[in-house]
C-alpha cells in the first residue's frame, strides 16, 4: 500500500486496475488504455493524514479512460484499489481519448508498409524507407474531412534523414501527407498535392555530422562539489530543504505535480499551495499553408507531458549533488513501465541574496541558494525543460526552457518566402508559432480561504499635494466572481495579482499574501472567429480564477483530441461563481511567442520564460535575515 495518499500509482496498482476492468467490464485485448492516474483524495483527508501520525490512509482510487478499438467507444472508469472494484463505468459518446505513444509507433510501422505510401515516396525518389520519418499529429474537429467524421484520426508529416542518425526535421517532404484511421490503422487518404525540389541545407546538429565544425576546447572544468553532501532531504515522495516542504507526484498528463507546499516559519508550517502543475500546453502554428494549417497541438491534452518525459543524466541535464525520482506509467495495453531519473532534485548557488556595505559596520553579504525540482519532456521535435525553484526568501519561481528542432518548409526556387516565417537556410523557412502554457496553481495561502486582489501602479496627477508629479500609488481591486477573475496582463500599469488570506492579519495589520509576478505573458492574436480559438478559449486571458472543483482539472477540456470547442474554463466560468474568501485555483497562461530566427537553426538554444510567486505580507520582515554568512576560503 502507498506510503502517502498523494503518492502516484505504482506498477502493482496499474496491474490491479487493468485486472479489475478485464474481470468486471470485459476490457479485453481489443481495448486500449488512454490514461490511468490516481484520483487524489479530498483535501480535508490529506490534511488530516498529514497532521495525525499513524492515521488511516484514504481509499486508493484510480481514474481511467479506455476505449474499444473495434467498437470505437470511449469509457471513463473509476476503480477502487482498496475494494478491488469498479466504482463507476460511463460511456463518453463523441469524444476521442488522448493519443498514445504506442499508436504513434504503430502508425509509423503501418505507413511504411503500405504499398500506396511506398509508391508516393518512390515517386519522389525516396526508396530507402529506413531514412523516412512519418510523424503523426492530431486533428481539430473543424479540420476533419466530412467523409471521415466519427473516426479516430491522425495526419502525418513526412521527413527524411540524410544519414542513419541525421536530423529528419532538416528535410521535409513538402506536399505529402497521409490521413489514417488510428483504430484500424487504415490509410484513408494520401495527399500528394505539390512537390518542392529539396535545396542544399545544413540542418545537422550532431558534431560528427556538421561539416567543418571545430568544437571549443578553451573551457576548463566547472565542478559542483558538496563535500558534506546535499542539504536536501528526500523521503519517498516528500522533499524538505531549508524551511520548505512539499510532496512530488507524477501522472501521464501533467508530468511533475508538486503537492502540499509549505514554509516553516518559526516552527509553524504555513501552507502556500496545495498543488502546482502544468494543466495544458497549446501550440498553434501561425502559417496557413498546406503543410502547416493542421498544426494546432495540445501537447498536454492530446499527448501528455508524462508520457513524453525522458530520463535525466548527471552532468548534462543536472549538475551537482543530485537526488532522482523514477516515474511509473503505463502503455496503451495497460502494462506498467518505469522512467528512470524522471525528476531531478538538487540545490544550486544563485549569486547574492542580500547585501549592504556600511562605512562603520562593514559589509554583510548572504549568498542565495535555491532548491530546484525539474523534469524534461520531448514532444516530437521540441523539448520542454521545466524547473520549479524554491528560494530561501520564500519565493517560488517556475521556469520553462524550450529547445529542440524547429519545424521547417522548403520553398520552390524563385518563389517568395512566406511572411509567416523566417528564412533559416537555403530556400527554407521556419513558421512563426506560439506556445501557450497553462499553469494550474491550487493556492492555499495560510489556509484554504483566499481572495485574489488585482494590483495596478498608477501615477498621481500633479496637484497641490503632488506638485512635482512624483506620487505613485498602488490600486487594489478584489476579484469577487469568476467574471471578475478573467484578467489580462498590462505592462503599462505593471499589473499583478495577490492571493490574500483575508482571515489572517499580521502584526503590521496586513493580511498574508503571495503575489503572482507575471512573466512570459502575451495576447493570443487570433481573429475572434478562428476555429482554433473556439477549441482553446483558455488562451483568451492571462489569468483565470475559479473556485476549487475536484472535477475541473483540464482548462481546455478533458478530451482535446478532435475537440469541437473548449469545454474547460470558458464553460465552467459561465456559472460566474464566487471566488471571494474561498478555496480558489489560479490558471496562469504564459509561454513563448516564437518569431523564429536563423540562430534557432539547426538546433534551438533554449528560449526561457518564467513567472514567480513572491511572499507579500506573508512575513513581517525579510525571512532570510537568519542566513549565516558563507563559509570557506572565498568569503571573509
Amino acid at each position: 500500500m502507498s506510503a502517502h495518499p498523494l503518492d502516484p500509482l505504482s506498477a502493482a496498482e496499474f496491474r490491479q486496475v487493468v485486472a479489475v476492468l478485464r474481470r468486471d467490464r470485459g476490457v479485453d485485448e481489443a481495448w486500449r488504455f488512454a490514461s490511468m492516474e490516481l484520483k487524489e483524495p479530498a483535501k480535508d483527508a490529506v490534511r488530516a493524514f498529514d497532521k495525525l501520525a499513524g492515521s488511516s490512509t484514504p481509499d486508493r482510487e484510480a481514474r481511467v479512460v479506455c476505449w474499444s478499438r473495434t467498437e470505437q467507444v470511449t469509457y471513463r472508469a473509476l476503480v477502487s484499489l482498496t475494494e478491488d472494484a469498479v466504482l463507476s463505468w460511463t460511456e463518453v459518446p463523441g469524444e476521442q481519448p488522448n493519443m498514445t505513444v504506442d499508436e504513434w509507433h504503430e502508425a509509423q510501422h503501418i505507413l511504411l508498409g503500405d504499398p500506396n505510401v511506398v509508391a508516393a515516396l518512390a515517386k519522389r525518389g525516396i526508396t530507402d524507407l529506413s531514412t523516412v520519418l512519418m510523424d503523426t499529429w492530431t486533428y481539430g474537429h473543424s479540420l476533419i474531412p466530412a467523409e471521415f467524421a466519427g473516426r479516430r484520426l491522425g495526419w502525418t508529416d513526412t521527413w527524411i534523414r540524410a544519414s542513419e542518425t541525421g536530423n529528419p526535421y532538416a528535410h521535409p517532404v513538402n506536399g505529402l501527407h497521409v490521413v489514417l484511421d488510428m483504430n484500424t490503422m487504415d490509410v484513408l487518404r494520401i495527399e500528394d498535392t505539390f512537390v518542392v525540389e529539396p535545396p542544399e541545407v545544413m540542418g545537422e546538429y550532431q558534431p560528427a555530422l556538421v561539416p567543418g565544425l571545430v568544437q571549443r576546447t578553451d573551457l576548463r572544468p566547472l565542478e559542483v562539489h558538496q563535500p558534506e553532501g546535499s542539504s536536501v532531504t528526500v523521503d519517498g515522495s516528500e522533499v524538505r530543504w531549508q524551511r520548505w516542504s512539499m510532496r512530488l507526484g507524477f501522472n501521464y498528463r501533467e508530468g511533475l505535480v508538486i503537492h502540499r507546499v509549505a514554509y516553516d516559519d518559526g516552527g509553524v508550517e504555513r501552507p502556500v499551495a496545495h498543488r502546482m502543475s502544468f494543466a495544458e500546453m497549446i501550440v498553434p502554428y501561425r502559417d496557413p499553408s498546406e503543410d502547416h494549417y493542421r498544426r494546432t497541438a495540445f501537447d498536454i491534452g492530446e499527448w501528455g507531458l508524462g508520457f513524453m518525459t525522458t530520463s535525466l543524466e548527471l552532468g548534462c541535464d543536472c549538475l551537482g549533488e543530485i537526488s532522482y525520482l523514477d516515474a511509473v506509467l503505463h502503455d496503451s495495453r495497460g502494462t506498467p513501465y518505469e522512467i528512470p531519473n524522471a525528476i531531478c532534485i538538487h540545490e544550486e548557488d544563485d549569486a547574492v541574496l542580500w547585501k549592504h556595505v556600511d562605512e562603520k559596520a562593514g559589509a554583510e553579504v548572504r549568498r542565495s541558494r535555491r532548491l530546484v525540482v525539474s523534469f524534461h519532456a520531448t514532444v516530437a521535435n521540441y523539448e520542454y525543460l521545466v524547473y520549479w525553484r524554491f528560494y530561501q526568501d520564500a519565493t517560488i519561481e517556475c521556469e520553462v526552457r524550450a529547445t529542440g528542432i524547429m519545424v521547417t518548409s522548403h520553398v520552390t526556387a524563385g518563389d517568395p518566402m512566406p511572411a509567416t516565417g523566417t528564412v533559416v537556410d537555403e530556400r527554407t523557412y521556419a513558421p512563426f508559432h506560439q506556445h501557450f502554457i497553462v499553469a494550474r496553481l491550487d493556492m492555499e495561502v495560510d489556509g484554504p480561504d483566499n481572495t485574489v486582489v488585482e494590483c495596478h501602479s498608477a501615477a498621481v496627477p500633479i496637484s497641490a499635494d503632488n506638485p512635482y508629479g512624483l506620487a505613485l500609488v498602488e490600486q487594489r481591486t478584489p476579484l469577487r466572481t469568476e467574471s471578475d477573475g478573467k484578467r489580462d496582463y498590462d505592462w503599462a500599469s505593471q499589473r499583478s495579482w495577490k492571493v490574500v488570506n483575508p482571515g489572517h492579519v499580521n502584526r503590521l495589520g496586513v493580511s498574508p499574501a503571495y503575489k503572482l509576478v507575471p512573466g512570459g505573458a502575451f495576447p493570443a492574436m487570433f481573429d475572434p472567429a478562428a476555429p482554433m480559438l473556439a477549441r482553446a478559449g483558455v488562451i483568451g486571458h492571462t489569468l483565470w480564477v475559479t473556485p476549487f472543483d475536484p472535477e475541473q482539472r483540464w482548462p481546455a477540456g478533458e478530451f482535446c483530441n478532435q475537440s469541437t470547442g473548449d469545454q474547460g474554463l470558458p464553460a465552467w466560468t459561465e456559472a460566474n461563481r464566487s471566488i471571494e474568501n474561498t478555496d480558489i485555483v489560479l490558471w496562469y497562461v504564459f509561454g513563448l511567442h516564437h518569431i523564429t530566427r536563423p540562430e534557432d537553426w539547426p538546433v534551438m538554444p533554449a528560449d526561457i520564460v518564467s513567472f514567480q510567486l513572491k511572499p507579500f505580507g506573508f512575513f513581517e520582515r525579510n525571512p532570510a535575515l537568519d542566513l549565516a554568512p558563507s563559509a570557506g576560503s572565498h568569503c571573509s
